[in-house]
């Protein structure tokens, strides 16, 4: 029998696990680093170590760069504790169940019969909350009660929204509630009233005189709320993390000022407002602005006087709607998982999770349940709510957390010197605030920097359409606008799908060792825009010209290596011309030419690369093909 010597036990000493182990310094990971990035590089363009990690560096499309390696020094002082004030570890405290939060279901289809069985299928399938959305172009409000005819209203939270018209859909969900035999304090409701929200969305000013009217509507139920800051209207019309954060915090301290003018103490006031926020596939930016969040919005509440106990930030998670494609729409079960997953890891009280054909029409049965499952598969098997902050500790997400906080601030402060988020969204402050973002991600985009895929990397540009419902038709509105992230490429997509003959001819040039890389770039290229590709491979200049011709594109792009370029690029690409040919692209470098660079003038048109804008490029094919809208 082996016999471990006590000072061998775990717990008997410091256990060094690395104890072996010299340990490295920043210098040795830099000069890793530099390793790697300079291999194949000349010498005279070697990279320093710095050099090396600054290539490494990333950013938010807001500007909060993103560090390679993050290190004890980055580590804050106190870690803090959930459930107590600053909240940044979280407002609610998980206490090891695997339904950590409400799975709640969002609604929006004005056919009540469908409504009224999908919500009971939701419900019965572990659905634990409900959103219905009331609009001219979703659920009426005179349908709500039939709506909800089966649902336990002791038993089930309960809120609505609307685009249109709030105050007639909090009063729908009260005249359901009013009507109830239960006692008030078993029922959980939110109105879902956000002024400052509906006057972004349809123009106007916002009226917030009726607020503490509404909180006092709800009176005798401890477990409801009649405000929802929504900051998801700011992440569809453009905004980053750093904003969308921000104008959160500010809708929010309005609110608080005017229900506390109204006679509403502070305390009651913190109690009635819930945020609803985005959950994106940057798992790591839901992270930490969701825990950015509750550190801002505790710091509010000191400055108020709100009780400490009471300055957490309740937070409703959507995963984004402007990250939803219409093309290979499946990809968006990926992304609702991904966005589920920071949602639940940085805390949120509720998510909801948007079905994958949301970009389509309406929802229908399998989108619901694949939707509904995606979070109760976290939940329950993946087991991800057990822990209470996971996240927190790390060096990187307590650094993000940190830098989104601060500059969030920095934008409350603007907003608020200006005359605060109301007057914001009047004089158009809001969305001018946004316009250097929307750019910055419009380039990201375009370039690839921010790739989509099934999109703008690795489109199915022969997939068939989806069965789906068409949505009724939204009222026009007159404030801020909403754009998907794929919205331009889809449109470049639309345009070779009215013009199915559009087609760019790759002239794969020597043998598939030679082009394979290329021809594989080049066709993922030009099939962002539904192109066909059409193609001839080896070196007989005469075979490639006569599959041109054959092909009937009028644009050509050349695809192999640089050293089947420098003898067969240019005498091709002369061919393709006098062939007709009135664009000839190259898949690289013109410099790989090698002596007959000099001459690709008038002959080679354009390239195609890492970082080129897909989007001018197919924009200016599609033109030259007759193919543009």
């Amino acid at each position: 029998m082996t016999t471990i010597e006590p000072d061998a036990r775990v717990g008997a000493g410091e256990l060094k696990l690395a104890g072996d182990f010299a340990k490295p310094d920043m210098d040795q990971w830099q000069a890793a680093v530099a390793k790697v990035l300079n291999r194949g590089r000349p010498e005279d363009k070697q990279l320093s170590g710095e050099q090396s990690i600054s290539r490494l560096r990333t950013s938010l499309v807001d500007g909060i760069e993103i560090e390679p390696i993050y290190t004890l020094a980055d580590a804050p002082e106190k870690l803090g504790a959930p459930g107590v004030a600053p909240f940044t570890r979280g407002t609610t405290v998980r206490n090891g169940e695997m339904d950590a939060w409400d799975v709640r279901a969002l609604h929006e289809d004005g056919n009540a019969e469908y409504t009224r069985k999908a919500v009971l299928a939701d419900l019965e399938r572990g659905v634990t909350s409900l959103w219905l959305r009331l609009d001219p172009d979703a659920i009426a409000a005179k349908d709500l009660t039939d709506d909800l005819a089966d649902v336990m209203l002791e038993l089930v939270k309960v809120e609505v929204s609307s685009r249109t018209d709030q105050e007639a859909a909090a009063e729908a969900l009260l005249g359901v509630y009013e009507g109830s035999d239960k006692p008030k304090n078993h029922l959980s409701l939110n109105l879902g009233l956000d002024p400052i929200g509906l006057a972004a969305l349809n123009g106007g000013t916002p009226d917030l005189s009726k607020l503490a009217d509404w909180v006092k509507r709800l009176e005798g139920m401890p477990k409801s709320r009649a405000i929802v800051v929504d900051a998801t209207i700011w992440h569809n019309a453009g905004a980053g993390d750093v904003h969308e954060l921000a104008y959160a915090l500010a809708t929010g301290v309005e609110y608080v000022r005017a229900l506390a003018s109204q006679g509403v103490g502070v305390d009651e006031a913190f109690e009635t407002i819930n945020f609803r926020v985005s959950a994106t596939t940057d798992q790591f930016a839901t992270i930490a602005r969701l825990r950015a969040l509750r550190t801002c919005w505790s710091r509010i509440g000191e400055a108020f006087g709100v009780t400490e106990s009471k300055r957490g930030a309740r937070q409703h998670a959507v995963t984004s709607w402007r990250e939803i494609t219409r093309d290979d729409p499946y990809v968006n079960m990926l992304r609702g998982t991904i966005s589920t997953f920071g949602a639940a890891i940085g805390g949120a009280e509720a998510i909801t999770v948007l079905p994958f054909d949301t970009a389509w029409g309406l929802p229908g049965d399998f989108s619901r349940r694949i939707a509904r499952n995606t979070q109760i598969v976290l939940a329950e098997e993946s087991n991800i709510g057990r822990v209470n902050d996971p996240a927190g500790g790390s060096w990187y997400v307590e650094t993000l957390t940190t830098k989104l906080a601060e500059a969030a601030w920095k934008v409350l402060g603007t907003i608020e010197a200006a005359g605060g988020m109301a007057k914001a969204v009047v004089d158009g402050l809001a969305m001018k605030e946004l316009e250097p973002v929307i750019a910055e991600r419009a380039k990201r985009l375009a370039t690839r920097k921010q790739p989509i895929t099934g999109v703008s990397e690795f489109p199915n540009h022969t997939e068939s359409a989806i069965k789906f419902t068409p949505r009724p038709e939204a009222p026009e509105r007159a404030g801020i606008e909403w754009h998907r992230d794929s919205e331009v490429f889809e449109g470049l997509r639309d345009c070779a799908i009215d013009n199915p003959d559009a087609k760019v001819f790759l002239a794969c040039l020597g043998a598939r060792r030679d082009f394979g890389a290329r021809e594989g770039f080049a066709a993922n290229f030009f099939h962002v825009a539904g192109l066909t590709t059409p193609q001839a491979e080896g070196t007989d200049v005469d075979q490639i010209v006569a599959a041109f011709k054959e092909s009937g594109s009028t644009i050509a792009c050349l695809c192999s290596s640089a050293k089947v370029y420098a003898d067969l690029g240019l005498p091709v690409a002369k061919a393709l011309k006098e062939a007709g040919a009135t664009t000839v692209m190259l898949a690289g470098n013109l410099k790989e030419l090698g002596d007959d660079a000099a001459q690709a003038e008038g002959v080679i048109d354009d390239t195609i690369a890492m970082g080129k804008d897909v989007v001018a490029t197919l924009g200016t094919i599609l033109e030259t093909l007759g193919a543009s809208k």
